[in-house]
């Protein structure tokens, strides 16, 4: 960290002492918080009030480091071990005591016991843990996840199990557009699930899981998506709102729908056909909600919140970023589910993509759509994404060029002009998948391979495309 950050004033991850507490208790919460958290440094002989370097006793320095290394590795358990250090800022030496994410968690104070001497750091505050948060700790911990322990109140039958495998297909089809690509979705089937933690073996008899119950909307306290539209860029006033419950990928597909209909849309002509467009990139929106639900700590007693202002859109989950998750990582594509069976079957269903790809596309659409970029916020125990409306362009019949999709970018006016209905197809097909073939083009638009060989012919002669490689193991290129 650099010494900049470090003396900067307290946040999230750095907490100042004026002195060594002669009670070890009082400083005993943070260290556990910073283990159970994502690590933190507290720095002995700075003011937290006036952020002034007193620095320490320096003829017992050295006695002092000592004292607070064996404090907490006395004080914790399971054990702390802190890497305790000098600092020399303006002529005073100050202490800096460096505490690591732990790997066993939950940590806590030895002589308060786990239920009562467990902390976690919230907003820059050391806070005792909730019933909730400390059942994720144990089992974080554990390496275990809440989505694939066994739901024992529930009963299920063969039936049951093959009625929800045909199900989850029915929804990946729907959510598939290519003929080709519907094609290649294959069946699932009780070991499928139980690969994936939907259901799990326990003494040779199958159990469903917590995620089985959120998948067929009969987890005992089943959550729900509360989806609001409100009256300026505040909660003052709603306009409207609108509660979705049942299994948790319809929730996902009403909240969508719902965010659609209050959103702006207009509308393009591209060739002969007329193409609705709105005002945010429908796919993130989608993806925003989906990950929501993936995602979300299922331990909290609190429900998905989709709010749209009149400058945003709002979701926030429940459940504060899991150890070693950061705001920073997330944009660059990392990803640590906190519900593995519900994002194998999210990924299945063609809800969500791969994990970790979420974040760096909705960023990318957002940019592509001439919109500022989303909000990344983890506060108060939950996790909040605001996507920003584009309120200066006017939704009339001619929506403006920033706001068009990939294809219309490539295939625009000019393009239309050129190109009959079939070829405006083809050039879809091309830029969805460069690799497609002539065959699989021939299955989507029921059509010959000899009709497409000619058109494909006349696009490259109006240098419409190119063929970039063989004609095997190349791709083609939209000019």
């Amino acid at each position: 960290m650099a010494e900049e950050s470090l003396f900067a004033g307290e946040s999230k991850n750095i907490e100042y002492k004026v002195a060594v507490p002669k009670k070890s208790e009082k400083y005993m919460k943070t260290v556990v918080a910073f283990a159970n958290g994502n690590g933190g440094k507290i720095v002995f002989g700075i003011d937290d009030k006036t952020l002034e370097i007193v620095g320490m006793d320096e003829d017992n320095i050295f006695k002092t480091m000592d004292a607070i290394t064996n404090a907490i590795s006395d004080s914790c358990e399971p054990r702390i071990r802190p890497d305790v250090t000098l600092q020399t800022v303006n002529d005073k030496t100050v202490i800096v005591v460096e505490i690591l994410p732990g790997a066993m968690r939950p940590y806590y104070i030895k002589s308060e016991g786990m239920t009562e001497g467990t902390y976690m750091r919230v907003s820059g505050t050391t806070r005792p843990v909730e019933g909730y948060m400390l059942k994720e700790l144990i089992l974080e911990g554990q390496n275990r996840y809440f989505d694939s322990e066994p739901c024992r109140e529930l009963q299920i039958t063969d039936e049951d199990i093959q009625n929800l495998c045909k199900t989850m297909k029915e929804t990946a089809i729907k959510n598939t557009w290519q003929n080709s690509e519907k094609a290649k979705i294959k069946d699932i089937t009780k070991n499928t699930l139980l690969s994936w933690g939907i259901l799990t073996e326990v003494q040779g008899e199958i159990f469903p899981t917590n995620a089985y119950a959120l998948l067929t909307g009969q987890l005992r306290m089943q959550p729900v998506i509360q989806c609001g539209l409100f009256k300026g860029k505040d909660r003052a006033y709603f306009a409207d709102r609108k509660e979705f419950d049942g299994p948790i990928q319809n929730q996902v597909d009403a909240a969508y729908q719902y965010v659609l209909e209050k959103i702006n849309m207009g509308m393009q002509i591209q060739g002969i056909y007329r193409q609705d467009v709105y005002e945010l990139p429908t796919d993130s929106v989608r993806e925003l909600i989906a990950n929501a639900v993936a995602h979300r700590s299922y331990l909290e007693p609190g429900n998905i919140q989709v709010a749209i202002f009149d400058d945003r859109l709002e979701v926030t989950s429940p459940g504060m970023l899991l150890n070693n998750v950061s705001i920073k990582k997330m944009m660059e594509g990392y990803s640590k589910p906190r519900n593995p069976a519900i994002a194998n079957a999210f990924a299945y269903m063609k809800i969500i993509e791969k994990w970790g790809t979420g974040i760096p596309r909705i960023f990318r659409e957002c940019r592509e759509y001439g919109l500022p970029d989303p909000e990344l916020i983890d506060f108060d125990g939950d996790f909040r994404v605001n996507m920003y409306r584009n309120t200066a362009i006017d939704y009339s019949p001619r929506v403006n060029d920033r706001v068009n999709d990939k294809v219309n970018d490539r295939v625009n006016d000019k393009v239309n002009d050129r190109v009959n209905e079939i070829e405006e197809k083809i050039l879809k097909f091309i830029d969805n998948d460069p690799a497609i073939t002539i065959t699989q083009l021939s299955m989507e638009l029921e059509l010959s391979r000899k009709t497409i060989a000619a058109k494909l012919k006349t696009l490259k002669e109006k240098k419409m495309i190119e063929r970039v490689g063989s004609s095997r193991k190349g791709y083609w290129k939209i000019l």
